[in-house]
């Protein structure tokens, strides 16, 4: 999986094609993608398998709101890998067209509105942290809600992360886009770093969700970014 670089007597090093290539994932093939989306963002958070079956319920609730949109990353194995059931557990030939294909990236999100447990949470940590009423509707009135963005352990380290995240904003109509995302110290993960790299700045700190004790930061910045985005096929 790993990315070639030629060299020639002629010239500078020529960089290869990526091996990896973005797809919608609509809502009306999700029973293509959900399972194979699913167990990406388990693998790539280190989950129990378990947690699968809870997951799913929930992404179906997601697809249904209000300017939802998701990305995905694929990218073809051998017919041998293919057969591995890690693997196999994240083919997605048949959402394609593709031969041997598996998913090991997902991006989605959608409009955040006020009857939502995310946006809630956002709202009640703000003001427990003293930010009047104005400036808690300035953060909260008009924004893309990031919701999950996860790259599979095999393919981590490919700049995947960022071209999910800019193709998933892409001509998005909100004026902003919030995300929340485990605290870690001095901010040494890939996560953090993509997202400081792309100009996320702090909206609140060190909060804790109900029902999970550990910290997490709320970050965002504003729409468009000035990155462009790869198109992304639709098929």
């Amino acid at each position: 999986m790993r990315e070639h670089r030629p060299t020639t007597r002629e010239g500078p090093a020529v960089t290869a094609p990526s091996p990896f290539r973005l797809v919608a994932l609509r809502p009306e093939d999700a029973h293509l993608w959900l399972d194979p989306a699913v167990h990406t963002y388990v693998t790539a958070m280190n989950y129990p398998r378990s947690t699968e079956a809870h997951r799913i319920p929930l992404w179906r609730d997601h697809i249904a709101r209000q300017g939802w949109f998701a990305v995905g990353a694929v990218t073809r194995v051998s017919t041998m890998d293919a057969l591995r059931p890690g693997l196999s557990r994240l083919r997605i030939d048949r959402l394609t067209g593709g031969e041997r294909e598996i998913l090991v990236g997902v991006a989605y999100g959608y409009h955040g509105a006020r009857d939502q447990w995310w946006n809630q949470q956002l709202r009640s940590g703000l003001r427990r942290a003293g930010r009047s009423p104005d400036e808690i509707t300035a953060v909260t009135a008009d924004y893309f809600e990031l919701t999950e963005l996860h790259v599979h352990p095999l393919a981590q380290g490919r700049g995947i992360g960022e071209r999910l995240l800019t193709a998933l904003l892409a001509d998005r109509p909100e004026s902003t886009v919030l995300l929340s995302t485990p605290e870690v110290p001095y901010e040494e993960n890939r996560a953090w770093a993509l997202y400081r790299r792309l100009g996320f700045t702090d909206v609140l700190r060190r909060f804790t969700f109900v029902g999970d004790p550990r910290p997490f930061a709320f970050l965002g910045r504003s729409l468009p970014l000035a990155t462009s985005p790869e198109s992304v096929s639709r098929r």
